[in-house]
């Protein structure tokens, strides 16, 4: 399904546009690349990083737009859409001007002076020249297949965000014929990023495959003289999408459906900024697309590929120092049943080792007393401990139930290899509701004891992917209260049977219940407020644009309530509009880890109600996704959150970002004779393990 979209609502005033909201944040993101303070290599990543989000914003959101003015074949009849997408057009081509000067005006060369070198072919001396010479004759040119456009040569498919090159050649082919134009594709199996030898730099030197094809492309046309060239990519719509009222195997459909994502309609052309004008107009004629899609790039055309180079240097001064979790499990024992049927084992990620969760999951595949494990997965990766343990439990007989979400973006095509090993291991594999995301993150893990059967639980705000959980910041709750286990199962048995969930008394269940119970919250903070009491409410989600919880939140500041929200990216509330919303702020906060954990805390006359989710308010969570948003009941264990997760965040004074009623953001820094603050690095140093001296 398309995302939603949010140009009419803007026209009330009181909502910020949301795709400009989003753009705003990866400035945001790119302020880390200009912050003199993080190493080197840090911030080449945050370009990087930037340009990743680009191209998704390009590949689904723009997409989304286009298509939406497409109806008719042209964006004239919705003048408010046309005027949207102009101010993003203005926005993203300033922002991919301002991401190049970085790259080329600053990290770059503070890079050159540290010795890590990235050289174009003017910058390459005579002996790392001929070694590249070499390296495209033996690696780079058997794989070329240049295509001279004729009636029998047509523009040839290309497909989404890969490098290729268009040639503009003088004379006459080996026929005797004008075949003026060529193209060059890149090919996908050499890597993008080539180190040369050290016994010809100075220090560590790299080049780029597209420098090293830019330098020899008159090689691949003899008898012919090349005029002009240029790089070029051209983004798709990746929206996958299936009619899933007819379609009888989603997965089946889906596996089709991946290989035409490669060839979705063009939304984006990226050229070397020397591109000759008559070159990027044919090329936009076959994609197309009109001028304002056409991006002129000082460097290669995608960065995201520069991160290749920040793994091949070792020098540990231009990385952020390593960091090592705090091992909770530690302090569980070797019995992780035993420990949880005594407490609640609250886990915040990454700052404590997602191990814990490994081990719960690995212990109950190999655990006896373990009937019955079942978990859902949204994003998991190629490789997965985890996901293994799963395997071995159905392996061993235990009825296994994984609801697998095939249609996590851009992580398709992991799910369906995992869920085609499950089915092969002897689990049961459900995909989750058509029609629906399955976003929620539970773990249920079923055991008989003296008897009878006993539940334990773990629910989580972010995904279990070995990865992410190194670099998200996330909360896991472990739990044996039963009658909050017993609910998770009702979700279980919900998603397989298809039937209507039983009545939940703990857990906040999207699509059917959650963003009432989120305005009813807000509501209760409200009717507090105006009856002369204290009203509060502190929230952490990724993204604010759900319009009900919006106005309820405006409603409540009107009441009094005090009103704390740390969104980190896309936000379309406007705090501090007197009559309006003066009882609200909202913060960003931008640092080493992505910002990913759900956390809505209401005072609710002292007692404190936190709440953990998978769901961001947005509409998309709180209606055509399933989402779980669970209470941590432990005392302790809701200080622990409050502590870790929220105040620290209120306090940041360095990675910071206030938002204001016009839609910008300030960055926050430290008053006179205030300490610098940063959440990040404060849980960092209180839930990490130390990291060991040097030499031992």
């Amino acid at each position: 399904m398309k995302p939603e979209l949010h140009t009419e609502v803007t026209k009330s005033g009181i909502l910020l546009d949301r795709e400009l909201s989003q753009l705003t944040f990866n400035r945001r993101v790119m302020a880390q690349a200009e912050d003199p303070n993080i190493p080197l290599l840090e911030r080449l990543r945050y370009l990087c990083i930037v340009s990743s989000n680009m191209d998704e914003f390009f590949e689904v959101r723009v997409a989304s737009l286009l298509a939406a003015g497409s109806i008719g074949g042209t964006l004239a009849g919705h003048p408010a859409l046309a005027a949207n997408l102009q101010r993003i057009d203005k926005e993203c081509h300033a922002l991919v001007e301002q991401q190049y000067e970085i790259l080329n005006n600053d990290v770059l060369p503070a890079l050159r002076a540290a010795g890590v070198h990235l050289l174009r072919d003017q910058d390459r001396n005579e002996a790392q020249r001929a070694w590249v010479k070499n390296y495209f004759d033996r690696e780079v040119r058997p794989l070329l297949t240049p295509i001279g456009l004729d009636p029998a040569h047509p523009f040839p498919q290309v497909i989404n965000k890969s490098l290729n090159f268009i040639v503009s050649l003088s004379g006459k082919d080996a026929f005797g014929r004008g075949t003026a134009i060529a193209i060059v594709k890149a090919p996908r199996v050499l890597p993008r990023v080539i180190k040369l030898p050290d016994d010809i730099s100075d220090g560590v030197s790299f080049c780029l495959l597209s420098s090293v094809i830019h330098a020899h492309i008159s090689d691949l046309f003899a008898g012919r003289e090349v005029i002009a060239y240029s790089q070029f990519r051209v983004t798709r719509d990746s929206d996958l999408w299936v009619d899933e009222d007819e379609v009888k195997n989603l997965r089946q459909a889906l596996k089709g459906e991946l290989v035409g994502r490669q060839f979705g309609t063009s939304v984006r052309l990226e050229v070397a900024r020397n591109c000759p004008q008559e070159l990027s107009q044919f090329l936009l004629d076959q994609f197309s697309l009109d001028q304002s899609r056409l991006y002129r790039v000082n460097g290669p055309v995608n960065l995201v590929r520069l991160s290749e180079m920040i793994d091949h240097v070792k020098q540990p001064a231009l990385r952020f120092a390593p960091f090592i979790p705090g091992l909770a499990h530690k302090a569980i024992g070797n019995d992780i049943f035993a420990a949880l049927a005594k407490h609640d084992i609250l886990l915040h990620h990454p700052y404590q080792s997602f191990q814990t969760v490994i081990d719960f999951i690995r212990s109950a595949a190999y655990d006896p007393a373990v009937v019955a494990i079942k978990q859902t997965i949204y994003r998991t990766g190629m490789n997965s401990d985890l996901m293994e343990s799963l395997i071995m439990a159905a392996k061993l007989g235990k009825e296994v139930t994984v609801i697998v979400e095939l249609m996590a973006r851009f992580d398709e095509e992991a799910n369906i290899n995992w869920a085609d090993k499950l089915e092969q291991a002897g689990a049961q594999v459900v995909y989750g509701v058509v029609g629906l995301k399955t976003h929620a993150k539970v773990a249920l893990v079923i055991r008989r004891e003296e008897g009878a059967l006993r539940f334990y639980a773990h629910l989580g705000t972010g995904n279990y992917h070995p990865t992410t959980t190194k670099l998200y910041t996330d909360f896991g709750l472990l739990t044996a209260k039963q009658d909050l286990a017993v609910e998770v199962n009702e979700v279980f048995i919900h998603l397989t049977s298809l039937t209507k969930p039983h009545n939940l008394n703990h857990l906040w269940l999207a699509p059917f219940g959650l963003q009432s119970e989120i305005i009813k919250a807000i509501r209760n903070e409200a009717k507090i407020a105006r009856s002369g009491r204290r009203g509060r409410i502190i929230v952490k989600i990724n993204a604010l644009v759900d319009e009900s919880v919006i106005r309820a939140l405006y409603a409540a500041s009107t009441d009094g309530v005090k009103i704390d929200l740390i969104v980190r990216g896309a936000c379309t509330l406007k705090p501090g509009v007197p009559g309006l919303s003066e009882n609200i702020k909202v913060r960003s906060v931008i640092g080493r880890f992505l910002e990913h954990s759900r956390i809505y805390y209401f005072r609710n006359d002292l007692a404190h109600d936190v709440y953990l989710a998978s769901a961001d308010w947005m509409s998309r969570n709180l209606f055509r996704r399933v989402e779980v948003a669970f209470p941590v009941l432990d005392r302790a264990l809701k200080r622990r959150v409050i502590a870790e997760g929220l105040n620290p965040y209120l306090k940041d004074n360095t990675n910071a970002w206030e938002l204001e009623s016009t839609g910008q953001y300030t960055r926050r820094k430290p008053r006179a004779k205030q300490t610098p603050f940063s959440a990040q690095q404060y849980l960092m140093h209180n839930l990490g393990t130390p990291a060991p001296d040097v030499g031992e």
